[in-house]
């Protein structure tokens, strides 16, 4: 306020304005606290000051950069695999649709995703959710066999040689393989997509279980021996928390393919489903609604693993 004052003294007015204009000058120099200070005024910070702005600003800025950084490539990557289709889709006689075309149909198509016209003529969101049910309970079922073989195995030498040549022949069979037994099992599409997702989510959970349990230091297990720990303390205190990280890795490993099997399931056994929604748009020639399905179920599994793993490195006491 007085650095204000000195600078209106100096300019002096012959007629008498020169005391309103200091009277001016320093009403706004005592308002200054309210609206911020004047830039002018950022002369008088000290050199500490101005030190903490600029490396306050660097680090605002760097943090930004690393932001772009971080989205670059993935945009980059995104915007060639566009280029790429939209060169494909633009030749004489191609059946790919363009990327423009495709995009106007996800709009008018995702516009009403609940729509109902019949059993088999529902909204994507409501063949979505079906595909969806049908994996939770599929998977589900893995979770109840798979993760308790998987400790049986794993603790006993015994089952472990006796069920190693059956994991070894079943674990490479494709999800589709096992459908036509389903079907003629339970003589209906609906177990048998389970089935199919049961039979093929099993394996990884049943393997990765085992191995987390023989992966756990024989030295622990010595501990317990001496302490004459009873077997149900053995696996509370000792075999499932050194093998949950195991058990994860494989309940993400077999809910991805719970998610193949049953798109691959429904496109043969019909009904209400992604999959059917998709087989179904095949035979009606609509290339932009199979381009639309295909990013969808891209996008779920994509959702399904990075959930997966989320929760996998939550759990995982290796990364503490």
């Amino acid at each position: 306020m007085a650095a204000v004052k000195q600078v209106v003294a100096a300019f002096p007015s012959p007629t008498g304005r020169g005391a309103g204009v200091r009277e001016r000058a320093s009403s706004k120099s005592e308002g200054i606290g309210e609206s911020g200070p004047h830039p002018a005024l950022c002369a008088d910070l000290s050199r500490g000051e101005r030190q903490a702005l600029r490396e306050s600003l660097g680090g605002l800025l760097g943090m930004v950069f690393r932001r772009l950084g971080l989205l670059l490539p993935p945009l980059a990557g995104i915007a060639v695999l566009v280029l790429v289709w939209a060169g494909l889709s633009s030749g004489e006689g191609s059946y790919l649709p363009t990327p423009g075309k495709t995009f106007h149909s996800a709009v008018e198509l995702f516009s009403d995703p609940f729509y109902r016209r019949g059993p088999n003529d529902q909204g994507i969101a409501w063949n979505l959710l079906s595909s969806l049910s049908r994996v939770a309970r599929g998977f589900g079922l893995a979770l109840l066999v798979g993760i308790p073989a998987g400790f049986l195995i794993g603790r006993f030498a015994v089952i472990n040689a006796a069920m190693r040549p059956i994991t070894s022949l079943f674990r490479p069979v494709a999800p589709l393989a096992w459908l036509p037994i389903g079907l003629a099992v339970f003589k209906a599409a609906e177990p048998a997509a389970i089935f199919t997702i049961f039979i093929c989510a099993v394996w990884p959970l049943i393997i990765n279980t085992a191995l987390g349990v023989a992966s756990v230091p024989q030295d622990y297990l010595n501990v317990a021996r001496v302490l004459r720990l009873p077997e149900w303390k053995v696996f509370t205190h000792i075999l499932l928390p050194a093998s949950i990280p195991f058990v994860l890795t494989g309940a993400k490993l077999g809910l991805g393919i719970a998610w193949i099997a049953i798109v691959a399931s429904e496109m043969l056994t019909g009904g209400v489903g992604i999959g059917f929604w998709l087989w179904d748009e095949w035979n009606s020639l609509n290339m932009e609604h199979i381009l639309i399905a295909i990013v969808v179920i891209g996008f779920v599994g994509m959702l399904i693993e990075q959930g997966m793993t989320a929760i996998a490195n939550r759990f995982d006491y290796r990364r503490s």
